[in-house]
C-alpha cells in the first residue's frame, strides 16, 4: 500500500513539513530508515537519527524543533507513538483478505451456527452447537470445541485450541497456539501419598476487545468461570490458572504466571515474569515491575511494585543502596 504525507496527514490529523506528495509504501525503525519507508520520533535519545535518516516521511510531534537539517519530510502530530499504531494498525486492516470461505478438509456439523463471511481455514474444526460471529477468521490448524461460543471480527490464528464449552466476545484476537480451557491444575493429596485430579467442570469467558498472545494459557474453573475482561492484553508465554479474574484493560507481558482464584484488578500492569500467588486480590492500576513474585493481598491502588517479594519501589531502591554498600564491604 502506497500513502503520501498528503494522505497521511489527513488520515492522522497531521501538519506536514516539507514534500506533501512525497510516497511510502513501507514502515521503518528511525535508525535504519530508507527511501520509501516511514519511521517515528517519540523517545529524546533517538534524536540524532532525525537527522541522519533516509526515511522519507518522518512522524514528530507538534512541539519538536530541530537543532540541524532535516532531509526526511515531517508529519507533525500530537502523539508520534499514538499516530504510528493507529497507522499500523489501518494498514493491517486494509491488508487483511476479506476471505470468509471454508478451507480444504475444514469440519464443521448441521449443529454449527456460522454468522456472515466467516472464514474457516484448512484442517480446522469447528465443533456441534458452536457459534461463531460475522466476519470471524479462524485459520488452519484449529479447534474449537462443542458448545463454544465466538463472537464478531475475532481472528484465530493457526493451531489455537479452543476447549467445549468456553465462551469468547467481540474483537478477540487470539495468537497461533495458544490453549482456552485447559484443566486446571488441581489436584488432592491421598493418604497413600497418591494424587487424585479434581475435575474441572467451568469454563473461561473472554469479554470483548481482548488479545492473547502465542502459546498462552488460560485455564478453565472447577466450577464457574476464569474471567478475562473487556480490553485485557497477554503476552506470549502466560499462564492464567483456574478461576482467576483479571480486571478491564490490564496488560500483562511475556511469561507471567497467575495462580488459581487471584483477582487482578482493572488497568494493571504486569512486567515480564511477574509471577502471582493463589487466592490474592490485586488493586486496580497496580504496576508490578518484571521479575516481582507477588506473595500477599495489594490493597493500595496506585502502587509500583518490585522484588520477591515485591515491595514499593522506592522502599526497594533505598534498599538497595545499602544491600550494595554492605556487599562492598
Amino acid at each position: 500500500m502506497e500513502l503520501s504525507a498528503k494522505q497521511l496527514a489527513k488520515t492522522l490529523n497531521g501538519i506536514v513539513e516539507g514534500d506533501e506528495n512525497v510516497k511510502v509504501s513501507d514502515f521503518a525503525r528511525i535508525e535504519s530508515g530508507k527511501d520509501g519507508t516511514i519511521s517515528f520520533f517519540a523517545n529524546p535519545k533517538y534524536e540524532k537519527y532525525v537527522y541522519s535518516s533516509k526515511a522519507s516521511i518522518i512522524l514528530v510531534s507538534k512541539e519538536f524543533k530541530p537543532r540541524e537539517k532535516v532531509n526526511a519530510t515531517l508529519l507533525r502530530v500530537d502523539d508520534p507513538y499514538a499516530a504510528i499504531a493507529s497507522l499500523l494498525k489501518y494498514v493491517a486492516t486494509q491488508k487483511r483478505t476479506d476471505k470468509w470461505h471454508r478451507g480444504f478438509r475444514s469440519s464443521w456439523f448441521l449443529t454449527t451456527k456460522f454468522g456472515k463471511k466467516v472464514y474457516l481455514g484448512s484442517h480446522s474444526y469447528v465443533g456441534h452447537h458452536a457459534k461463531i460471529g460475522d466476519y470471524t477468521k479462524i485459520f488452519e490448524n484449529v479447534y474449537v470445541g462443542d458448545n463454544t461460543i465466538i463472537g464478531k471480527n475475532c481472528i484465530l490464528y493457526p493451531g489455537v485450541r479452543i476447549y467445549p464449552g468456553m465462551e469468547i466476545g467481540d474483537n478477540v484476537i487470539i495468537h497461533a497456539n495458544a490453549v482456552i480451557g485447559s484443566d486446571g491444575f488441581g489436584n488432592v493429596p491421598m493418604p497413600d501419598g497418591t494424587w487424585e485430579k479434581i475435575e474441572h467442570l467451568g469454563k473461561v469467558i473472554i469479554e470483548d476487545n481482548v488479545e492473547i498472545g502465542a502459546n498462552t494459557c488460560v485455564d478453565r474453573s472447577e466450577m464457574g468461570a476464569t474471567i478475562i475482561h473487556k480490553g485485557v492484553k497477554i503476552d506470549n508465554l502466560c499462564q492464567i490458572a483456574h478461576n482467576v479474574e483479571i480486571g478491564e484493560n490490564t496488560v500483562m507481558a511475556a511469561q507471567c504466571g497467575i495462580a488459581g482464584s487471584t483477582k487482578i484488578g482493572k488497568n494493571c500492569i504486569l512486567a515480564g515474569q511477574v509471577g502471582i500467588a493463589g487466592h490474592l486480590t490485586i488493586a486496580d492500576n497496580t504496576t508490578i515491575a518484571a521479575k516481582s513474585a507477588i506473595i500477599g493481598n495489594i490493597k493500595k491502588s496506585d502502587d509500583v511494585l518490585f522484588g520477591i517479594p515485591a515491595i514499593p519501589i522506592k522502599t526497594f531502591m533505598r534498599a538497595y543502596v545499602k544491600f550494595k554498600k554492605s556487599g562492598q564491604n
